[in-house]
């Protein structure tokens, strides 16, 4: 184990046995090496750490970071402020969260006993998000006090997304009113709403240029609509500032709020997409606050309301449901008549959430594909890094024509 923690303009340097301990504080940069597992912390400045064959040298740099491996090189330059590396073995993951601890995002979960992380298989590997329009797009969320699900999720395709000025904009806040095993969005009481922040949204997708945008939120129980209105006044600003643009929305399950989905609904998003995240059996120990039926009906009550609009749904895998369970899901939707399905890993955040049961294969993927494809949705997307609204652009566009070529066989 290797734990390096600035200090002070001097470094200290400690080899015991096998292990090395670097203390340096007024950065704050913190390295922990645990097994084949090597994790960067650094806040306020950046800086830049080397690693050749098993010697570990970390340098300060203002401003700037850069991460080398020799050997199975890795390279990361320029990241946020506020970034988090994870180095195992020949893979680079880039935690873009603000710099909170566990407890302080999830203090539901500091009491649960540890789920150690797992090493990733080979199919799982991301790049480290270096492209200059990546910046750009988070200068522009900073600029506009605009919160991503991209960052609170640490979702491992925000370098690609990103650099194609593609962000999914998560309004109501960063806080969440649920405390799901599976999710990395800090947990707490929110803050009120921001009744500008529909406009900053819609500024914001104008200046971007997005052909397609995905808005989703945080849950908000402690809203009388759970915040319905607030999706409806999102949608219909955006439409003011950039018309030429298609809405997707993904929504919370508006448990027990009588009337919201109809708000959203009435503000006529081209995609209505809510996620049902696992298989029944593992509610109570994944989504527990939420219900599968209830997740399920508000799907098919879309479809009631407006059958112009797509649904679309998604569910993780690698929790430890079963290829017969995950088919039955799929039966479901196609009951509620959902067009597309989307199916991808779960990744386990941290020690403190959900243990990942195993690396589903790409072949099974394709095989859950070819599947969901026999049992009529319109579209599937199906692979190990699969998320809502990864290249949700093209898939709207791919989604379209599908329904265009099943009308004209129809006609």
């Amino acid at each position: 184990m290797t734990e390096a923690v600035n200090q002070p303009l001097k470094m200290r340097l400690i080899r015991v046995g096998r292990m090395t301990e670097a203390v340096n504080q007024p950065l704050k940069m913190r390295l922990i090496r645990v097994g084949r597992m090597t994790e960067a912390v650094n806040q306020p400045l950046k800086m830049r750490l080397i690693r050749v064959g098993r010697m570990t040298e970390a340098v300060n740099q203002p401003l700037k970071l850069r991460l080398i491996r020799v050997g199975r090189m890795t390279e990361a330059v320029n990241q946020p402020l506020t970034t988090s590396i994870i180095m195992a073995a020949n893979r680079i993951e880039i935690d873009h969260r603000a710099a909170k601890t566990g407890a302080e995002r999830h203090p539901e979960k500091a009491h649960r006993p540890d789920n150690p992380i797992q090493r990733k298989p080979a199919w799982i590997r991301v790049k480290a998000p270096t492209h200059p329009v990546y910046l750009e797009t988070r200068a522009l969320m900073r600029e506009k006090k605009l919160v991503t699900v991209c960052e609170e999720a640490a979702c491992p395709n925000i370098g690609e997304c990103w650099s194609q000025r593609h962000a999914t904009m998560m309004i109501m806040g960063e806080t969440c009113t649920r405390a799901c095993s599976f999710c990395n969005v800090a947990t707490g009481i929110p803050k009120p709403l921001d009744t500008d922040e529909p406009r900053r949204v819609a500024e914001a997708v104008a200046s971007l240029g997005l052909r397609h945008v995905v808005i989703t939120s945080v849950d908000r129980d402690d809203l009388a609509d759970g915040g319905a209105a607030h999706f409806a006044e999102t949608i219909r600003a955006i439409r003011a500032a950039a018309p030429g643009t298609t809405i997707e929305v993904l929504t919370p399950d508006f448990l027990r709020k009588d009337g919201a989905l109809e708000v959203v609904v009435a503000a006529r998003p081209d995609v209505f997409n809510h996620n049902l995240e696992t298989v029944p059996a593992l509610y109570p120990s994944i989504r527990p606050g939420a219900r599968y039926y209830h997740s399920l009906r508000l799907l098919d009550r879309v479809k009631q309301l407006d059958p112009s609009i797509f649904t679309k749904s998604g569910i993780m895998v690698g929790l430890g449901e079963k290829r017969i369970e995950v088919l039955q899901v799929m039966d479901d939707l196609r009951s509620a008549e959902v067009d597309f399905l989307t199916i991808g890993q779960y990744l386990q955040p941290s020690v403190k959430h959900a243990a990942v049961d195993r690396f589903v294969t790409p072949d099974e993927f394709e095989d859950y594909a070819k599947a969901a494809r026999g049992k009529g949705f319109l579209l599937v997307s199906a692979t190990p890094l699969t998320r809502s609204s990864y290249h949700a652009d093209r898939d709207f566009a791919a989604l379209s024509a599908a329904r265009n070529a099943q009308l004209a066989a129809k006609a």
